[in-house]
């Protein structure tokens, strides 16, 4: 084939080829033009809830509700520097809520642990310098103070009364990220968790809403939107959310969060008895269940309510007298169980007390004592 009839074959092609494009274009708009338009993603539908569980709609709303009363705390800490002197520096964070309108903020004890100075972030995105008004380690609980106004105090429920299998919702700060809500139950009461400092922390509400760092001190809601527990600790070895977060319950914040606004200072109940973790052991040993009473103060509760003490008999041998065995609804095997039976109750209570005595068992009222040694 020559070079002349080559190059007509191939503009040839070149022209056929643009005709094929310039229809198949053609036949694209047409198809374009007859197609009717395609259809709007539906809008996303609220879908109804399992029989029992608040559905879509009331969980946003007590998100909107709530989150406005809800803070996220960041703390400093201050330390020496050889070249700066003493500086502050970001210690950590947490999450709190608004106890009252004037100003009165409710977190943990542990977020503030250590911290010189705090600051509270509202869900407008102010920021105010807060004061510590006062702790309660016992309970894991603490009380700063900010001055802000339009404020808005997040609704109280009772602990008293909770279910396992009921609805629990979490909001708070995890990992720094403010104001996320988790859901969940109610999955156990009256739980315990150990500590190195004293009898742990007790009457805790468990749940398997996710609780992470930085959820510390924010609140644990019920379906209406009511502050059921402040969240306070998860069990988890990784130290992330494994489906166990603990609260402090509502009956013990609201026993324990209006004396630290009114003296800066929790002062639990006691009998005015003195006891021994060591006696109590060898005790045990010798087959005495319960506390022993080693001493009574005088004026004190156990002393009108007649409390025996031990005492040395003349062979220089302790010869025990009173073995407190319960108080109130719960029963006392150790030091401990008693310090957190007490922990139970306000100053000025009237509680029974189960003693052993000379054989049998007897109950006697006691009014527990407030601010005594």
């Amino acid at each position: 084939m020559s070079l002349r009839a080559f190059a007509a074959r191939i503009a040839v092609l070149t022209v056929a080829a643009c005709a094929l494009l310039l229809a198949w274009q053609a036949g694209l708009g047409l198809q374009s033009r007859l197609a009717p338009p395609a259809a709007s993603p539906p809008a996303p539908v609220l879908v109804d809830p399992a029989p029992g569980a608040p559905d879509e709609e009331q969980v946003i709303a007590l998100f909107e509700r709530a989150k406005n009363s809800v803070v996220f705390i960041s703390t400093r800490t201050e330390v020496a520097d050889f070249w700066q002197g003493r500086r502050e520096v970001p210690r950590g964070n947490g999450s709190g809520f608004v106890w009252s309108a004037d100003g009165y903020i409710v977190t943990n004890a542990h977020v503030v642990r250590g911290a010189s100075s705090a600051t509270v972030r509202l869900a407008d995105g102010s920021t105010h310098r807060a004061r510590l008004v006062g702790t309660a380690p016992q309970h894991d609980l603490a009380v700063l103070k900010i001055d802000a106004e339009g404020l808005e105090a997040l609704p109280r429920g009772t602990s008293g009364d909770l279910q396992v299998g009921q609805s629990a919702f979490a909001i708070g700060n995890p990992f720094g990220l403010d104001f996320t809500l988790t859901t969940g139950v109610v999955s156990a009461l009256d739980r315990e968790l150990p500590s190195r400092d004293g009898p742990g922390l007790r009457g805790l509400v468990q749940t398997d809403a996710a609780i992470n760092p930085g959820n510390s001190g924010g609140p644990l809601l019920d379906s209406a939107g009511r502050m059921i527990g402040v969240n306070t600790a998860i069990f988890s070895p990784s130290g992330s959310s494994a489906g166990i977060g603990f609260a402090v319950p509502a009956d013990t914040v609201a026993r324990v969060v209006p004396q630290l606004v009114r003296t800066g200072d929790y002062a639990p109940p006691t009998l005015g008895v003195d006891v021994d973790q060591r006696v109590n052991a060898l005790a045990r040993r010798q087959g005495i269940e319960g506390v022993l009473v080693l001493g009574v103060a005088p004026g004190s509760a156990a002393d009108a309510a007649g409390l025996r003490p031990a005492r040395m008999t003349g062979e220089g041998r302790l010869a025990p007298g009173d073995v407190i065995v319960g108080l109130g609804d719960m029963d006392v095997r150790t030091v401990d169980d008693l310090f957190a039976a007490l922990l139970a109750h306000a100053p000025g209570d009237e509680v029974v007390l189960r003693l052993r005595r000379e054989g049998g068992v007897e109950e006697v009222s006691v009014t527990l004592d407030g601010a005594r040694g």
